[in-house]
């Protein structure tokens, strides 16, 4: 493969294909430039002192991680003054995040998880930043939080970017999901892998077995199948991967198959995944490589927003066996 760079490729999608605007080709690439800044900042760990809690709690409730306030402050710093967007959304912050007078708006709303699965960052395992980008309508100068209720079917584009033993951004521009890897000699994200396509049938699912006990009737029946291997009735053996980071767990799905499944259950009754922020851009580019994603009875896609850190349950990876989890709901 030609060594295509992220900007060349944005390049050719507007010029060539004219899939994207100018702008959003600028915001991705300002994005892509702060995903950057927090590989090195995740790379340094307690060089840089970086390990640890921050002492403060997040509006989910959640013990804030050092670097999860890092992350956060700077993706804001790199696009709040390059006249791409509206506004921001963070997982980590109540409200939007305005644009400040100073600086130009454009026409995008951005949202992001600056650092999913922050949770690990101590014993070092792979941890990642989620974005999607929305279109802010029009007439609106000043987006509050009403502005981003928009179905994740109206995603313009969304990525992810996964913080491992290489640093990859995976992304969707609406037509197929390409793969970069951040060639550190260089500072650029080089293309790697293009036209992702999930395989629709699996034999591996990744699942909290700790929660057990809170599934419902139609999540226990389909890992009790799994189990039973090649005397049950699916017969064929399944393994189990649970990396518990959402990023790695996607990743791997995209390069091999699979299906992730953190369902809604007693223990939490609306879901356990922010919609905005996690489930929605992940269900655009699960989608968009062939597989699918629902909350177990409707599509994640197809889901109106309520609030801006509404919960969700997830079935996302393999299209035949997230088709199968979603049956056996509505059978129940």
């Amino acid at each position: 493969m030609r060594r295509i760079s992220l900007s060349r490729y944005l390049i050719e999608e507007q010029r060539e294909k004219h899939w994207i605007e100018g702008d959003l080709r600028l915001l991705i690439e300002v994005v892509a430039r702060a995903c950057k800044s927090i590989s090195i900042a995740i790379s340094k760990g307690a060089l840089a002192d970086n390990l640890g809690s921050a002492g403060d709690e997040n509006i989910q409730g959640e013990v804030q991680k050092k670097l999860d306030v890092i992350s956060n402050e700077i993706l804001l710093e790199a696009n709040e003054w390059g006249g791409h967007l509206a506004a921001m959304a963070s997982e980590e912050m109540e409200h939007p995040h305005q644009i400040p007078h100073r600086f130009p708006k454009g026409e995008y709303l951005l949202l992001f998880d600056p650092l999913d699965g922050s949770s690990n960052i101590d014993v070092n395992v792979s941890v990642g930043t989620i974005f999607s980008v929305l279109r802010c309508a029009e007439g609106i100068t000043a987006p509050d939080a009403e502005a981003f209720m928009q179905p994740g079917a109206r995603q313009v584009a969304a990525g992810f970017a996964v913080y491992g033993p290489s640093t990859l951004l995976v992304l969707t521009l609406g037509h197929g999901v390409a793969v970069f890897t951040l060639d550190r000699e260089i500072g650029s994200f080089v293309l790697t892998q293009d036209a992702v396509t999930i395989p629709a049938d699996t034999s591996e699912f990744a699942i909290n077995m700790s929660n057990m006990r809170h599934w419902e009737a139609p999540v226990r029946r389909y890992i009790e199948e799994c189990l039973a291997g090649k005397t049950g009735p699916r017969g064929k053996d399944f393994n189990m991967r649970w990396v518990a980071s959402m990023v790695a767990d996607l990743f791997r799905i995209l390069t091999r198959g699979g299906v992730f499944m953190y369902p809604q259950d007693a223990k939490h009754t609306h879901g356990r995944l922010r919609l905005m922020y996690e489930a929605n851009p992940m269900a655009f580019i699960v989608e968009q490589a062939g597989g699918a994603a629902t909350d177990g009875r409707t599509r994640i896609l197809e889901l109106q927003p309520t609030g801006l850190h509404q919960r969700t349950g997830l079935v996302i990876g393999s299209k035949n066996e997230v088709e199968r989890v979603t049956r056996y709901h509505h059978e129940a």
